[in-house]
């Protein structure tokens, strides 16, 4: 089946504003949540501790409407042409002392899943995304250095770049908008795993993380709830995410290129984590460009990951004892005046044919497509947006991809998002 594309998202939040006493242009790109500004990448390194308290609380819903070309029978396109009240999300997030300040995001799905008797789709209450953070700065003549700790459940998370994993998507959360079926491990591990990362930020130029990241259960349970034992990826030991990037600012201008790696062992049968692991090898590289000079706001990111899987001596998992897979991801966007824009975005996925692995993909991950948008902002925390998904190849295939005359434009698909924040 494809996938739903169901990319947790964080948004600009009110509470970040009060607390700053700036507007949401100042952290984020044109006002473009959540494209971080250099100010809003240090607003986050510093633990979100600049500026003074404010009572910590957000919320944000989101409402949409979905078209698809050709929809089917397929759960993918169940609330096909039916305007819905999609997610909301609580916020707790701010300065919590001079050196520590929290990001916890807890969000409703309201179509989470469907009753198996009755096929009636029912909402459920999760954790999303959640960060502590320690930070600190030593400011001289010849030096600054920022660095810190922070306990997150999702790899990239604390990284103050959308070019990330966990950063770079499409937002909202989208209901009913095909996919691939694959994607990397760093990518996928969200509000399932704990993490304790390491960090530092050295003259505004050097960045570095080491982080470690096993299966949030037991004492870690908190930054995973809302998903059931039986869904929760069971990740073996403590399992190693490193990050360097190089970042420069001059004038208008900012720029950045990184890289980032991490190694995971999962265990085949998340009920019984024992025996026999996969393991994931991923190594990605991205790069991010931002011109910032009232009224325009323009930015470019590039994100490619790729990942090796070892199947070892799991037996069943994959035809294949071992898989490749690759993911590329570019976006363009411009902001004029923090109210009007538009962003122009390709994705592609590829990898090893396994008719095991991706039975119904036809063995094959492959699937490319361009998604162009455009947004209005007619004030603070209010955003309507429209996205088109246009499909170039799936499941391998330019045409008649399933063997019954399906081509990937009967996936195309127009998003129509309503978004707002308080």
């Amino acid at each position: 089946m494809p996938l739903l594309l169901g990319s947790r998202s964080a948004h600009a939040l009110p509470v970040f504003a009060r607390q700053t006493g700036q507007n949401c242009v100042a952290c984020h790109a044109g006002g473009q949540f959540p494209e971080l500004t250099s100010y809003g990448r240090l607003f986050k390194m510093t633990g979100y501790t600049i500026g003074s308290r404010a009572i910590p609380l957000s919320a944000m819903g989101v409402a949409s409407y979905t078209k698809s070309s050709s929809p089917t029978d397929d759960a993918a396109f169940a609330k096909d042409a039916n305007t819905l009240f999609q997610t909301g999300s609580v916020f707790v997030a701010g300065k919590l002392t001079e050196n520590v300040g929290l990001f916890a995001q807890a969000t409703y799905n309201n179509y989470d899943n469907q009753n198996p008797d009755s096929g009636k789709w029912q909402g459920k209450w999760g954790a999303d995304n959640i960060e502590l953070r320690y930070a600190d700065r030593l400011i001289g003549a010849n030096r600054d250095l920022i660095f810190g700790l922070t306990v997150n459940n999702n790899p990239s998370l604390a990284d103050p770049w959308n070019s990330a994993p966990a950063w770079m998507q499409y937002v909202p959360t989208q209901f009913g908008v095909t996919g691939p079926d694959a994607a990397p491990i760093v990518s996928q591990l969200g509000a399932q795993a704990a993490g304790i990362a390491a960090y530092a930020f050295w003259d505004q130029t050097v960045y570095a993380e080491l982080a470690g990241y096993q299966t949030a259960n037991g004492k870690w349970s908190f930054l995973s709830q809302g998903t059931k034992n039986a869904d929760q990826v069971k990740l073996q030991g403590t399992n190693p995410y490193l990050r360097l990037a190089l970042s420069h600012d001059w004038g208008p201008h900012s720029a950045m290129v990184g890289v980032m790696a991490m190694h995971a062992n999962i265990y085949p049968d998340n009920l019984e984590p024992s025996g026999p692991t996969i393991h994931y090898r991923d190594r990605g590289i991205d790069a991010q460009y931002q011109y910032l000079l009232d009224p325009h706001a323009a930015t470019v990111q590039l994100s490619y990951i790729a990942e090796s899987v070892d199947n070892g001596d799991v037996a069943g998992i994959a035809a294949n004892p071992g898989n490749q897979l690759k993911q590329l991801k570019v976006k363009g966007s411009y902001v004029y005046r923090a109210r009007y824009g538009g962003s122009l975005s390709y994705f592609s996925t590829t990898g090893s044919s396994d008719a095991t692995l991706y039975p119904d993909a036809a063995s094959n991950p492959d699937t490319r497509g361009w998604v162009p948008e455009l947004f209005w902002t007619p004030v603070q925390y209010v955003r309507l947006g429209a996205q088109y998904y246009n499909f170039k190849r799936f499941h391998g295939a330019t045409t008649n991809y399933d063997g019954a005359g399906r081509n990937p434009s009967a996936n195309n698909t127009l998003f129509i998002y309503l978004w707002g924040a308080y």
